[in-house]
């Protein structure tokens, strides 16, 4: 069993759940450690009960409460060497003995959760995906990504369940108030993947078995919920992919959304 539940996503902010059998994980703490509290207790989960938080990146929408979190609670920490350096104000409040360093394209578990990190294009020092392997069931997580590469498809490939990056309308960011290098920064090599490709992807993934997938990490001034769904749903048909038997929904920023499980 592996499920899967959204408590933030954003461009403001980041904090993923999921849980098999014997393992509960959160991923990134990139919201207050009042949100997390909040979020998790939605979901009746104890924060002490957490097995660890393993970590993306190191920008502030994905590791705010990070020291916090792992300091109030005791909680191991797992990111590669590079984002822990890069994450010093944070790092410091983690304990010595909650420090666990992982490497890009290597496997590791927590309890009976196998995790592959991959590597993701964007403007940090080590940025990662993650593919999550349970009771040989497998599910992605994906975001802050400038555009997709084959090593990425080949990582998420067979996942029944993703988290996917939509950040933003091509269209609306060219009229949002963002300075022209901002621009340059969402729609460049290095930076947020776009709802179009979003869809691109997720059409590809539905034929090799993918049975749900939920929009992530949204831009507050250059997306929107409704368009996001409907620029992906309009990619897979324009495919002539069916879509019956496939769920399709849009995480919030503000609020948990409902848990998503693979048996």
């Amino acid at each position: 069993m592996l499920s899967f539940t959204s408590l933030y996503s954003g461009s403001s902010g980041n904090c993923l759940f999921v849980e098999s059998n014997n393992a509960k994980i959160l991923i990134d703490a990139g919201v207050s450690l009042k949100k997390i509290e909040k979020g998790l207790d939605s979901i009746n989960i104890n924060p002490s009960d957490l097995d660890a938080v393993i970590v993306t990146h190191e920008h502030t929408d994905h590791i705010q409460s990070l020291g916090n979190l792992s300091k109030k609670f005791d909680l191991p920490v797992f990111a590669t060497a590079k984002t822990f350096d890069a994450m010093p104000k944070q790092t410091e409040k983690i304990s010595e003995n909650n420090k666990n360093n992982f490497n890009v394209n290597e496997k590791f578990s927590i309890g009976d959760i196998e995790i592959l990190p991959f590597q993701i294009p964007h403007d940090a020092v080590e940025p990662c995906g993650f593919t999550l392997f349970s009771d040989n069931k497998k599910i992605s997580i994906a975001t802050d990504i400038g555009h997709i590469t084959n090593d990425i498809l080949k990582r998420i490939d067979g996942s029944e369940f993703i988290l996917l990056e939509s950040n933003y309308d091509s269209n609306v960011l060219k009229y949002t108030k963002y300075p022209f290098k901002l621009k340059e920064r969402i729609a460049g090599p290095t930076g947020h993947l776009s709802n179009k490709i979003a869809g691109q992807t997720i059409n590809y993934l539905i034929k090799s078995g993918l049975k749900a997938a939920i929009l992530g990490h949204l831009s507050k001034e250059s997306n929107f919920p409704e368009l996001a769904y409907q620029t992906v749903v309009d990619e897979i048909l324009s495919d002539g992919t069916n879509i019956d038997n496939f769920h399709l929904s849009v995480a919030s920023r503000d609020f948990p959304g409902k848990s998503f499980t693979i048996n």
